[in-house]
């Protein structure tokens, strides 16, 4: 006889069947594909009887009239379709962890096994590099690849701190739960009653949460120092601006455009380079010092 009625189910997310799933499986027995296996292990362990059957085929091929979980639709084969309800934005994220405990459990991956926060970190700054580069080239397919291979990144950091010593413990949901409770913190014009702002007042708000939050003595601290030398020297002047401190002297521009400004920047490399000086090297030191005129400024001590 063949399958009564199929239930489409989530295979990320068991048990979410909808009333019209629920109702289907009133009074009449039930079998589940691989594909549905969780939802069928979260039916048996709330008292439901489900039996498992190797494929649609095999449901068809039973005696009695069944309802058939599934993951895939086309399964039915003319019977009556339930279609759950949609998954919810951001569902995917369940496969990228579930893979990545496969990975880093006995019987995975041993290269993936074997790596800590350390032998990782490099690939952590290459995927970003690689992310910004498609977003600069607004290359939309590789910026959807590169911003897949930095949350893999993160997910693959959150799992290796998963395993650590229980002091130094977190997971994957600590991670995303912190975030979660800094964005509503941050945005008290959206989550609570501090009314909307134009973007200067929301921005200005932001650095006066976020000074609150992490109580930081001086502009240079949280800023990267493993950042180009140029993007650190910028992130430590508009800290110091925002704070009253005292920033670098400005030079003239005579361009008029930042295009123009690339040109003169890169004569500059080429004219180092022509001596044999590293301009990365020779402008980290620039900002270095700055930094500590800023830590300096900031506790009133003269620099060292």
């Amino acid at each position: 006889m063949p399958v009564a009625l199929a239930v489409v189910v989530s295979p990320r997310l068991p048990g979410l069947l909808g009333p019209q799933g629920w109702q289907a499986l009133d009074g009449r027995p039930v079998v589940a594909v691989p594909g549905a296996a969780a939802t069928a292990e979260a039916l048996r362990a709330a008292g439901w009887h489900v039996a498992d059957v190797p494929d649609a085929a095999a449901a068809q091929a039973r005696p009695d009239a069944v309802v058939l979980l599934t993951d895939d639709a086309t399964d039915a084969s003319g019977a009556e379709v339930v279609e759950g309800p949609p998954e919810p934005p951001g569902a995917r994220l369940l496969d990228v962890v579930a893979v990545m405990d496969r990975l880093r459990s006995p019987g995975g991956c041993p290269w993936d096994a074997e790596q800590t926060h350390a032998s990782l970190r490099g690939y952590l700054l290459e995927e970003a590099h690689e992310a910004y580069d498609a977003i600069v080239d607004d290359d939309a397919p590789a910026m959807r690849e590169e911003l897949g291979d930095v949350l893999l990144q993160v997910v693959f950091h959150a799992r290796v701190a998963a395993e650590a010593d229980p002091s130094r413990r977190f997971d994957v949901d600590d991670v995303a739960g912190d975030l979660v409770d800094k964005l509503v913190r941050r945005h008290p014009h959206v989550f609570g009653d501090a009314g909307a702002r134009d973007v200067a007042a929301v921005e200005a708000g932001w650095e006066e949460i976020k000074q609150a939050e992490k109580q930081r003595r001086s502009p240079t601290e949280g800023v990267s120092r493993s950042q180009p030398a140029a993007s650190w020297g910028a992130a430590l002047v508009r800290r110091a601006g925002r704070a009253g401190l005292t920033t670098p002297a400005a030079a003239e521009l005579t361009v008029d455009s930042p295009e123009a400004l690339g040109e003169r920047l890169l004569a500059v490399v080429t004219a180092a380079e022509q001596r044999g000086w590293d301009v990365e090297d020779a402008l980290r030191e620039a900002v270095r010092r700055y930094a500590g005129e800023l830590d300096a400024e900031a506790h009133g001590r003269p620099a060292t």
